[in-house]
This record gives structure tokens, C-alpha cells and sequence, in this order.
């Protein structure tokens, strides 16, 4: 499983002009799943989201989780994470996961997070997103499972 972390001070999900998810404060998540991922990768990956200190304490020091702020989460499905550029100039996608499989461990890695006490706004599994947001920093980090 591949996050890329964005923090952020808000964005928002459109599809076909219509606001499906959006956030203030908080992480904006861009989420991959291959076909090697499972339900440890999912309860992993949450709980480093959770607790990853890039925000900034009353000193300036990246110090605090989004948890500690009271910030939300805006996850979006993303599969071409897994998009491999090595060869030619088209990406090859066949590391990410079919997506029966990657919609289950995308829908429980935002369960899991709710369940520990976050706020999760999402997009549309599958659906062609706009996805906009004010990346804080900038802080862009890239989270691996299994790495």
C-alpha cells in the first residue's frame, strides 16, 4: 500500500461539478493498493496516518499528528500510484490491485481511521475526480507499507 500524505489547509473532491468530499484543516490522502496488500497493510498504514507528527507545535517544530490538531482527512482512491514508468512512455498498472479487492482494503482503511476518532471525507471509488487542495508547507510525504 502506497499513501502519498499532503497536509493541508483545505481542499475538496469534484465530480462532474458536484463537491463530494472537502476538508479544512488537515490531510489530504492519495491512496494506492496492489494486489500484494491485506488487511495488516490497511490497520498499518491508519495507524501511521494517525500518528505521523507534521504539524506544527506553539515552537514551529513539526511536533504534532493530525489527531493532536483535531484535523480531517480527505482520502482519494488514486491506482496510478502503482503506475510503472520504467519501460517506454506509457505507465504499466499491473502492480495495482483489481479493483474488487483495492475497493475493500481503500473502504476499510477509512473505516479504520474513523474508528480512531478521525473525521474521513472521501471521493467516489473508480469515478474521474478533480481533486484541489492548499498544500500547508508545502509537506508532502510518501507512506509504504510492507517497505
Amino acid at each position: 500500500m502506497k499513501v502519498v500524505v499532503q497536509r493541508s489547509k483545505q481542499a475538496k473532491v469534484v465530480i462532474e461539478g458536484e463537491t463530494v468530499g472537502s476538508i479544512t484543516s488537515g490531510l489530504v490522502l492519495l491512496v494506492g493498493i496492489t494486489h500484494e496488500d491485506t488487511e495488516a497493510d490497511v490497520r498499518w498504514m491508519a495507524d501511521k496516518i494517525a500518528g505521523l507528527r507534521i504539524f506544527e507545535d506553539e515552537t514551529g517544530k513539526m511536533n504534532l499528528s493530525v489527531t493532536d490538531i483535531g484535523g480531517r482527512l480527505l482520502s482519494v482512491s488514486q491506482f496510478t500510484l502503482y503506475g510503472d514508468c520504467r519501460k517506454g512512455r506509457r505507465p504499466n498498472f499491473m502492480a495495482a490491485a483489481r479493483p474488487e479487492q483495492a475497493e475493500k482494503l481503500y473502504d476499510l482503511l477509512n473505516v479504520t481511521l474513523r474508528s480512531m476518532g478521525l473525521t474521513v471525507e472521501t471521493g467516489r471509488f473508480g469515478a474521474m475526480m478533480d481533486v484541489e487542495l492548499v498544500n500547508s508547507g508545502p509537506v508532502t510525504i510518501i507512506l509504504e507499507s510492507g517497505a
